[in-house]
């Protein structure tokens, strides 16, 4: 069991400087715990996924992208594969123009260096030239950085969160609208209300972003096209790729790269 990380976050949380980075090994299967920041927080994994859940939602966050993590969220992070992380804490009062809510973003080539790059600063030194200039940059380069839709956000209906926990468990499931509404005795247009309410999407487009979450976990773990696409629901590989495409503008065989 890999130890309780709170101590050494807590640490990092109370510093006087506005940014500090660390890095951390967290072998598979692994989790934080649940925990929250009083500072902004943004995880980066050169190799692993992670996958983050909060009272809000999941995110997956595959190698080459990062989840801000906004001041005060509860989350719990598990590690699909081993995970080498590396975690900026930042004080949002003092950084302002962050995301002003939790996102998956794009690391590009100069903000995956900067990161590796930061660790190697003390937390508790007092930055300047250099080092100050480097993580100026960084902060920068988080704020000009696109963000992707990794996001499934979970309704606090609790009729539709046993429909949203059941998908989860079973993303292969082909029932249809009309048939989750008559499992919770309301009628079809109900159901479909509620969702729209609950969690900013149609049903349909929650189910398909599920199995897009799913997949990419799935992937992560080196499971064939195949066999993810079958569990997933679709009848062929090919009709998950252009799912898969008309998300991320590319293959789900290019998109760890």
């Amino acid at each position: 069991m890999h130890p309780s990380p709170s101590r050494k976050h807590q640490h990092f949380d109370n510093l006087p400087r506005a940014l500090v980075v660390m890095e951390n090994f967290w072998p598979a299967g692994s989790s934080t715990g649940w925990h929250s920041h009083p500072r902004g927080q943004l995880l980066y994994a050169t190799q692993g996924v992670m996958v983050v859940h909060s009272d809000a939602g999941s995110w997956v966050v595959p190698p080459n992208r990062a989840l801000w993590i906004v001041t005060g969220l509860r989350h719990n992070v598990t590690m699909s594969g081993d995970v080498l992380m590396r975690t900026a804490y930042i004080d949002e009062e003092k950084m302002p123009g962050l995301p002003l809510e939790s996102c998956v973003i794009n690391v590009s080539p100069l903000l995956r260096e900067l990161l590796v790059e930061a660790v190697r600063i003390s937390p508790n030194a007092t930055v300047q030239g250099r080092d100050g200039l480097l993580l100026d940059l960084l902060i920068c380069e988080i704020r000009v950085s696109s963000s992707l839709p990794l996001h499934l956000p979970m309704p606090f209906d609790l009729r539709l969160r046993s429909i949203c926990e059941a998908l989860i468990t079973r993303p292969s499931d082909a029932s249809s609208a009309a048939d989750w509404a008559q499992s919770i005795h309301v009628a079809e247009r109900t159901l479909h209300r509620l969702f729209a309410k609950e969690t900013g999407m149609t049903f349909a487009r929650w189910r398909e972003q599920a199995r897009l979450l799913h997949a990419l976990r799935r992937i992560a773990e080196g499971d064939k096209l195949i066999h993810v696409a079958l569990d997933c629901g679709y009848s062929s590989p090919s009709a998950f790729a252009a799912m898969f495409r008309r998300h991320f503008k590319e293959p789900p065989s290019s998109f760890y790269q």
